[in-house]
């Protein structure tokens, strides 16, 4: 299981969540690596439909994103996201990094 980025992320991008990431699982809105970096220099239009993204091979289900989130966009876990209507956000942040969810 794996801590999951939902639709309120979409168009907001704050990476509060990813400064306190233990294990640094949360990146995008582009690289696949860079922990958000990339926000930094993106305008309000640039960040227009992206949002961020959680590694589900590395995160540790620790939780620390939760309160981080001022959107409240991440959901305890793939059943939490896919009951609460986002299962379309479950399968986004798998295939970002190039795994498939199987349910």
């Amino acid at each position: 299981m794996s801590y999951i980025i939902g639709s309120p992320c979409v168009s907001t991008c704050d990476t509060a969540c990813v400064h306190v990431c233990p294990v640094d699982c949360i990146h995008g809105p582009i690289d696949t690596t860079g922990m958000g970096a990339e926000v930094a220099g993106m305008s309000k239009e640039d960040l227009e439909g992206k949002m961020l993204y959680i590694n589900p091979d590395e995160c540790i289900d620790c939780g620390a994103c939760v309160p981080e989130c001022p959107v409240k966009a991440i959901f305890d876990s793939e059943q939490d996201a896919i009951e609460a209507g986002e299962e379309e956000f479950v399968h986004k942040n798998y295939e970002f990094f190039g795994l498939k969810f199987i349910n």
